[in-house]
């Protein structure tokens, strides 16, 4: 079960209210690098979590609760940055180069128009779980596979590509409210990528967990590859020097080497088609 607090997990303010910044916040909830994502992956892990120690699932559980007040305090920004707004986005606005950048080069002021007209006929000038460009959040970026050491790598690049995000807004606004938001949780992503690492340490770090799963032999796996980069130069040049081309594999197992890729098998050939499937005569032969 859960509980819940009327107050703000961190204070929120906008002293400048932006409906074009109201509109980036979008991603930060409904995007991919979003909240709604970790809090779902989270919850789901901790869910689905087996093993004779609980910490692991109690420790999911912390943390997908706490994402849940980190989409509160987004909702709640966008809400604050629409209380102004006006049905159309005026002009000085929709020039601004820096803004013109940030949305990919297309023409801001009929992109925030449309999000707009969303905030206004659909929620009262309020969030809604989506994206920057209003498409739904569906649940399809949720990676919970009841492996623990694939799901907290799963979970570090989660909260790395969350703290991207997080970094960009922060320097696409000048709001000093909503700056002081972005710096609480810009730091709590460096907290999540540093804890998610630390359970991949307390498994053994890359020696202990790697391979992926590692209750699978290495025995019963083609160990010829397992630890050859594939150079795939069609004259054959070898790639640049890498950690993944030469010395100690990481889970200290093998050798990394560098294997130009050469065609092993032989070129396919497919049987005719069958008379009912509606292919040509000259096809089913």
């Amino acid at each position: 079960m859960y509980y819940h607090d009327k107050r703000l997990q961190y204070p929120v303010r906008v002293e400048s209210p932006d409906p074009v910044f109201a509109r980036m916040l979008q991603q930060a909830i409904g995007g991919v690098e979003g909240e709604i994502r970790v809090c779902m992956q989270y919850f789901f892990q901790a869910w689905g979590a087996r093993g004779p120690t609980t910490k692991y699932r109690d420790m999911l559980l912390h943390t997908a609760t706490e994402e849940i007040g980190h989409i509160e305090m987004l909702a709640t920004a966008v809400a604050m940055n629409l209380e102004t707004a006006p049905t159309k986005v005026q002009e000085a606005g929709a020039a601004d180069k820096v803004v013109g950048a940030v949305m990919g080069g297309e023409n801001p002021r009929h992109m925030v128009e449309g999000m707009l007209h969303r905030h206004i006929l659909s929620t009262g000038m309020a969030a809604f779980p989506a994206n920057c460009e209003g498409v739904p959040f569906d649940m399809s970026h949720i990676y919970a596979s009841g492996n623990l050491a694939a799901d907290m790598y799963c979970n570090v690049a989660a909260e790395a590509t969350g703290r991207t995000l997080a970094v960009r807004l922060f320097n696409a606004t000048n709001d000093p409210g909503m700056k002081d938001m972005l710096h609480f949780m810009i730091a709590r992503d460096t907290m999540h990528q540093e804890q998610w690492l630390a359970v991949i340490e307390e498994l053994g770090g890359p020696a202990g967990a790697l391979p992926i799963p590692n209750s699978f032999p290495q025995s019963e796996e083609h160990q010829k590859f397992n630890y050859n980069f594939f150079a795939t130069a069609r004259d054959g040049t070898p790639p640049p020097a890498g950690r993944w081309t030469s010395g100690p594999s990481l889970d200290g197992k093998g050798e990394f080497s560098v294997v130009q890729n050469e065609p092993m098998g032989e070129e396919p050939v497919l049987g005719p088609a069958r008379p009912d499937s509606g292919a040509q005569n000259e096809q089913i032969g």
